[in-house]
């Protein structure tokens, strides 16, 4: 019979989702809460984990590995970048153990690196997905991957023999919510509307001028030729498409290489139409699942626990 082992995180800017593992590295227990840094004081991070998480799936003696924002100057404690090309083994030895009473809480180290045009990036929270992935299955560690990871800052990484060697961030889904909210384009809360998103799409073309093609998410609109409720999925469409269309290339990838995307299932779903509208072939994998295989690698790596 198996017992809970310890407390898995992943903490981001906007929700914190933790899980229960156990011995075999099941979830016994998950939970999600409205807890991202960006929501929190500073300082506030140890009281909420200790307060509320903890006590929410009845944690209070188990060690912890975290990992996302919760490792930034937004988060708990900043934890350095690791620069890559990076494994498993080389995020568990910059483990970094934070300053709290009882069992062990360690947060996982980001990654930084040069991406193929020579500009640098950083991401946190998405290499434990990505690398969990790999860990998933023994072909995945095996010659070179390009995997996406859309989120508000969707990241295409270059995986080779099972360590990253680089990535490119698209702040696609921030620029969303941007230009929803905020923007001349006044988008409408609506239901999704499949023929809206492809048509996104199309116009979204090669990833070109996406400024100009923008604008017409408010000149179909004004002009008549397309009803307010269509545009928030039209938008999605605009931009997705973009990214789909242009982020390979910037991330060093071939013109038929195929993607794995690991994340939402939903936002994925939209992804994947993307992807598949430029000629490669897509595999799509759950990002929870991933997270919590990355994580319990983790935790059966870190020697000192």
């Amino acid at each position: 019979m198996t017992s809970p082992a310890f407390l898995a995180v992943d903490w981001g800017t906007t929700n914190l989702r933790a899980w229960v593992i156990d011995d075999a590295g099941a979830v016994v227990q998950a939970q999600d809460f409205p807890l991202g840094v960006s929501k929190l004081a500073p300082g506030e991070a140890a009281r909420k984990f200790i307060d509320t998480v903890r006590p929410a799936l009845g944690a209070q003696t188990l060690p912890a590995i975290l990992c996302g924002m919760v490792g930034s100057n937004l988060g708990w404690e900043e934890v350095p970048y690791f620069d890559c090309p990076a494994d498993l083994a080389a995020l568990a030895g910059g483990l970094r153990r934070v300053d709290i009473d009882g069992p062990p809480v360690r947060i996982v180290p980001g990654l930084r690196c040069r991406r193929p045009d020579g500009c640098l990036d950083v991401m946190r929270g998405e290499e434990v997905q990505v690398l969990g992935w790999a860990a998933g299955a023994p072909e995945r560690r095996r010659g070179s991957r390009l995997i996406c990871h859309p989120g508000t800052h969707a990241k295409w990484v270059r995986l080779q023999d099972g360590r990253i060697e680089h990535f490119v961030t698209a702040m696609t889904g921030e620029l969303f919510e941007l230009l929803r909210k905020y923007s001349v384009l006044q988008v409408r809360e609506a239901a999704e509307d499949d023929d809206a998103f492809d048509e996104g799409l199309r116009v979204a073309g090669d990833g070109g001028g996406l400024a100009a093609q923008l604008f017409t998410a408010r000149s179909r609109v004004v002009g008549g030729e397309m009803a307010p409720e269509k545009v928030r999925s039209y938008l999605s469409g605009l931009l997705i498409g973009a990214e789909a269309a242009s982020l390979p290339a910037l991330a060093g990838a071939s013109l038929e290489e195929p993607v794995a995307l690991i994340g939402d299932p939903a936002l994925c779903a939209h992804y994947r139409k993307a992807i598949e509208r430029t000629g490669r072939t897509v595999s799509v994998h759950d990002g929870d699942a991933a997270a919590i295989s990355g994580l319990a690698a983790l935790y059966r790596m870190e020697p000192a626990r």
